[in-house]
């Protein structure tokens, strides 16, 4: 009778071990088995760091706006193998990749000054009247604008100082860069920025922004190394240094002011 129970025994082992060592052997053996993962044009867009949800991609294609660094992007230099492009999903951000890997993005804010009170002051007060059409290839009237945009800058950096986007203050110093003057396509503007710094050691964060004023519109353009979501950043310290100049060198060549097109037949 035992013979009997060992033969069954091993005729019900025969069919059922094969079965366990194809469902159990690929969980501790080298090639795992997982889900498929998406070829490289399916992920081409999911880098971005605009990707969203499938339900919410329709919608944006409906009502898909220009970027507008397709107007302002002028001549572009950047490190061998990176390519610098306006984002397909966001309307306002120039995504830097490298050999298709993303590694951060640049972020435009256009903000009609109608609707800035603040800066309309600063204009009346450096001897630009709102609303007025000032030649701003003359010196006079550039050093003007630059003493408004100065005035922005500095009301940022008081901001800042009141509230420094909550920084614990033992475990960073926080540190505002002196506004810098520069050329913004054809335009005067200002180079402003802050650091945290870690207090044991090293960069916690670095901002850098841009500002300038065409007549009607400011153009203030951000990026930063910045840990964490958000866009308008690099999330590696070593990418955003080696990028700082180039964006330098795209700020000054950017088409701006923007030439409208002739009304002529």
């Amino acid at each position: 009778m035992l013979r009997v129970y060992h033969l069954l025994l091993g005729i019900i082992l025969l069919f059922v071990v094969p079965v366990g060592f194809k469902f159990v052997l690929p969980l501790f053996s080298g090639n795992k088995v997982t889900t498929p993962t998406p070829t490289a044009a399916s992920t081409s867009t999911s880098a971005t760091p605009s990707a969203t949800s499938a339900s919410t991609t329709a919608t944006k294609t409906n009502n898909k706006q220009e970027n507008i660094w397709q107007k302002l992007l002028g001549q572009t230099t950047v490190p061998s193998g990176w390519e610098v492009v306006p984002c397909q999903e966001n309307a306002t951000l120039l995504c830097v990749s490298d050999q298709g890997k993303s590694l951060g993005t640049v972020e435009i804010r256009v903000e009609p000054v109608k609707n800035n009170l603040e800066f309309q002051k600063h204009l009346t007060a450096a001897g630009i009247p709102f609303d007025s059409k000032p030649d701003y290839q003359n010196q006079e009237n550039q050093e003007k604008l630059t003493k408004a945009l100065q005035a922005w800058v500095a009301d940022f950096y008081t901001s800042l100082a009141k509230n420094p986007q909550g920084i614990d203050s033992s475990k960073f110093t926080f540190s505002t860069y002196p506004p810098q003057q520069v050329t913004i396509g054809k335009l005067p503007g200002i180079r402003y920025g802050f650091v945290k710094l870690k207090s044991e050691s090293g960069v916690g964060e670095q901002h850098i922004g841009h500002i300038t004023y065409d007549g009607t519109q400011l153009y203030i353009i951000t990026t930063s190394f910045a840990p964490g979501g958000g866009t308008g950043k690099f999330a590696k310290l070593e990418n955003f240094a080696v990028f700082q100049p180039y964006l330098y060198a795209i700020a000054e060549s950017l088409n701006l002011p923007i030439q409208k097109a002739s009304t002529k037949p």
